[in-house]
């Protein structure tokens, strides 16, 4: 069944095939869910390694997308495939079914971004305050809220770290599930007594960069 299904799914990517490959790179990652499991996946650059058959999680985009038949745009973290990714998914029907085609690309690609932000509106008790986007030395993600740090400053902003990793400028690089850093304030990067990698800034603070984004990190970082 499984593989009738992935005849039926290639002949579906043939008929978007003119639409998706206007901004669609060659390298992208393709996958396609019916009813609750995926029957089609075609790694790419940024591979998330799922397996045709397998069932689909709840959250997923491909959840979203069957469950509302919407089209969803986001990033979404390691907690379903143990890799971040950045994908977009397509309300498609399927022999009467509702389907979902999902592409699949790295957390960090830009083509759909909006302008990078230049500043950021941050709160403090009953104040709002703009910051230029060069000032911020790292944003966290903690209770639930997500806080920019300025100087000895904390700022309080509405954006998720989903949000603002789709558009702040490249000298910001995600370095785990709850921080964001900009690399103009890193100090050095040394191990910790796990040999991992601990990123400290010029004001003292000392961030772990998980292994999820390790490659993201050296890759940005080059070394």
């Amino acid at each position: 069944m499984i593989n009738a299904n992935t005849e039926i799914a290639r002949e579906v990517l043939q008929q978007y095939a003119a639409i998706l490959e206007d901004w669609i790179p060659k390298d992208a990652a393709v996958a396609i869910a019916i009813s609750d499991y995926y029957i089609y996946y075609v790694e790419g650059i940024h591979d998330i390694r799922l397996k045709e058959g397998q069932p689909v999680m709840p959250g997923s985009i491909a959840d979203q997308v069957i469950t509302h038949r919407r089209k969803v745009d986001t990033i979404m973290d390691n907690s379903l495939f143990g890799i971040p990714y950045y994908g977009i998914g397509y309300p498609i029907d399927l022999q009467g079914e509702p389907a979902a085609l999902i592409v699949i690309l790295p957390p960090t690609y830009h083509v759909l971004r909006h302008e990078p932000f230049r500043f950021l509106t941050g709160k403090q008790d009953e104040e709002w305050s703009p910051v230029p986007i060069e000032e911020i030395a790292y944003i966290e993600s903690l209770q639930k809220k997500t806080w920019f740090y300025v100087d000895n400053e904390q700022y309080c902003t509405s954006y998720t770290l989903k949000d603002l990793q789709l558009r702040l400028p490249t000298s910001f690089v995600r370095i785990h599930r709850s921080y964001i850093v900009n690399i103009p304030f890193i100090q050095r990067i040394s191990r910790d007594i796990s040999s991992n990698l601990l990123i400290t800034l010029r004001n003292g603070s000392e961030l772990p960069v998980s292994q999820t984004y390790m490659t993201d990190v050296k890759k940005a970082l080059g070394f």
